[in-house]
């Protein structure tokens, strides 16, 4: 599988009212999820800081047969990558224009969304019925930010693709 190219971008200074606008502008979609998380605190107002992302699927961390959340966590941080912050998924979703469209056109399985890249990030809650965090995927040419939820029990396929930060260079 091809490693995607770095993101630098700069998350923060928008407030949850210009975040959804920009969305919506740019024709992405949101589902219940996604605006749960966008009603959170953690999208008040913040100075900017500028991050890279990158992507990685989780055989690249090493988990060959998946992991869970904090399994996913754990093998990136070993390999120096740093959890976004939580406010990084409408963020990215509008700085990554070029995401190719899903295999499937399946919005809700309940397993991890094929042709999709969730945005590691602490979760907001540890309520299992509040969102973890969001995902970015394409269906049939439409862009999507989705908030998805599972618990710590639930594996990810070593397929899967996770969105982390570079540390930086301070």
């Amino acid at each position: 599988m091809h490693e995607a190219e770095p993101i630098t971008l700069t998350i923060g200074g928008a407030t949850r009212t210009d975040l959804r606008t920009a969305l919506r502008s740019h024709g992405v979609l949101v589902n219940a999820h996604a605006e749960t998380l966008l009603d959170h605190e953690a999208f008040d107002v913040r100075e900017p800081v500028e991050l890279t992302i990158v992507e990685r699927c989780l055989g690249e961390l090493g988990l060959g047969d998946g992991g869970s959340l904090p399994e996913v966590f754990a093998a990136a941080r070993e390999q120096g990558l740093s959890l976004c912050p939580p406010d990084t998924g409408p963020y990215l979703r509008l700085a990554m224009r070029s995401q190719p469209n899903a295999p499937d056109s399946v919005l809700s399985a309940g397993r991890s969304p094929a042709g999709s890249i969730k945005v590691a990030a602490s979760p907001l809650s540890d309520d299992v019925e509040f969102p973890k965090g969001f995902y970015l995927r394409v269906v049939d040419d439409v862009q999507w930010l989705r908030g998805y939820r599972c618990d710590d029990e639930y594996r990810f396929s070593a397929g899967d693709r996770f969105a982390f930060t570079l540390p930086s260079l301070q």
